[in-house]
């Protein structure tokens, strides 16, 4: 059994100038020991399902329809009481922005030692040790000072490696990292993403990666979901999606990224992502979409499995495969 499992996910926000369709029929799982990274451009709907999944999208967002199981329960009809005793012990976030997550006005240690305190019924000076022993396990130099410290006082960097720990302080089954790489430097960044490794193995946890940035994907997961406006494109093992992408959108990700044994030159995706107050009508891709068909403008592409097991919903692909000249 996965320990998550999103079926059928759409988050919709109701403002004054209309609906905005955040998220339309999401649904992925993930299983445990198994990291699933999300990818898609900014505005894609990544965060907010993964908001969705802690049960923090709040008025004037709403969701609307679906189903989030963690562990085998469905959480949607979770009170706050249940939510409190679920956000930390079962499900741990790390948010994309930790200088905003973190409370500006509490010491870090204050921040630290109240999670584990609260799910673990620990006593002071064993949350103190333990979140001083996980501060040294991320890298942190004077991990006892920089519990005295406020977030202001830390680096960005910093502060994200402690969001991380207080993500995974009571150890949950579940691990979502929100950007965890946003703002670091390449040293930082390699030294995050093995501890987010290592925990995986050591803990069996499952995680969801969140990102923008496709080499992460490749470091770090096992499995990837391909969003954009708000829907679900493809979904592929890593090896899948970097030796032979299906959908024209995950096609187009990987021509964007820089390479140094490449001498062409980068393709950048035209236009940009659509409104989410005035989705287009059919695929929400094919505006910027180099093989839009007349079916694309006015059809949304389905799911289908590929015969290698990719996920893509494109009526591209659909097509070769029909005449047996998919490439």
């Amino acid at each position: 059994m996965p320990v998550l499992k999103v079926s059928e996910l759409n988050v919709a926000f109701f403002t004054y100038y209309g609906v905005v369709r955040a998220v339309n029929g999401v649904s992925y799982d993930v299983s445990g020991n198994e990291t699933l990274g999300i990818v898609g451009e900014s505005g894609s709907g990544k965060s907010v399902s993964a908001l969705a999944i802690m049960g923090l999208v709040e008025p004037p967002g709403f969701v609307v329809d679906g189903k989030i199981e963690i562990e085998g329960q469905d959480v949607l009809g979770f009170t706050e009481e249940a939510w409190y005793q679920t956000r930390g012990s079962k499900v741990g976030m790390c948010f994309q922005n930790p200088m905003r997550a973190l409370n500006p006005v509490l010491r870090i240690g204050h921040q630290l030692t109240r999670v584990h305190r609260k799910h673990k019924h620990s006593g002071k000076a064993e949350a103190w040790r333990h979140a001083v022993e996980l501060l040294k396990a991320v890298n942190i130099p004077d991990a006892e000072q920089v519990m005295q410290r406020f977030p202001h006082q830390l680096s960005g960097g910093m502060c994200q490696r402690v969001m991380i720990v207080m993500a995974i302080s009571c150890d949950p089954a579940l691990l979502i990292l929100d950007e965890p790489t946003t703002g670091l430097d390449v040293t930082i960044q390699n030294q995050l993403l093995g501890l987010v490794r290592d925990l995986r193995e050591r803990g069996g946890s499952a995680q969801i990666i969140i990102t923008h940035d496709l080499g992460v994907i490749a470091k770090t997961c096992d499995r990837v979901v391909v969003m954009y406006a708000g829907h679900v494109m493809g979904e592929a093992e890593i090896s899948s999606l970097f030796g032979r992408p299906l959908h024209p959108y995950t096609k187009a990700l990987l021509e964007s990224i820089p390479q140094i044994d490449r001498k062409m030159d980068l393709r950048p995706i035209p236009g940009s992502v659509p409104e989410a107050l005035d989705l287009p009508s059919g695929c929400p891709f094919h505006p910027r979409c180099s093989h839009t068909m007349d079916v694309c403008r006015t059809e949304l592409p389905q799911l289908v499995v590929s015969d290698d097991g990719q996920k893509v919903a494109c009526h591209l692909y659909s097509r070769n495969e029909e005449r047996g000249d998919l490439a």
